[in-house]
């Protein structure tokens, strides 16, 4: 496959030119040249567009993802990094989990207004002490 200008970037991979540009500002791709005013990235740039997209929506951080790619340009993943964040969403499913049965108990509370329901009373103490489920 041949070069790619930076606007054929963003058409392919759904990526705007700017965050293009942030990205590159930020070391996570690397343009190769330039075709008159545009940068032009390497066929590959598309592989990588795909590992930030996916670690993104894994909720890695771009200063994490930039790690995650090796001086070649290949990934480069940290198997400890991965067990790591796996264990951090394990703490926030817990969470989440948590306020949602909270909710459920409070929506299906049968006393006539929330502020009498003894349910959604142990949520707001719990909420006053701060160990009430949060996100």
């Amino acid at each position: 496959m041949k070069e790619l200008v930076i606007g054929e970037v963003a058409r392919r991979s759904g990526v705007p030119a700017s965050t293009l540009r942030y990205y590159e500002e930020k070391g996570l791709v690397r343009s190769i040249g330039r075709r008159g005013q545009s940068r032009v990235f390497a066929p590959d740039v598309l592989d990588k567009l795909s590992l930030i997209a996916l670690a993104q929506g894994l909720t890695f951080s771009l200063e994490d993802i930039a790690l995650m790619v090796g001086a070649d340009g290949r990934p480069a993943l940290d198997r400890v990094q991965l067990l790591d964040k796996a264990d951090e969403l394990e703490q926030v499913i817990a969470r989440l989990s948590a306020a949602r049965d909270e909710l459920r108990r409070a929506a299906v509370c049968p006393a006539e207004r929330h502020v009498e329901c003894p349910s959604f009373q142990l949520l707001l103490k719990a909420a006053a002490r701060g160990s009430g489920p949060r996100s």
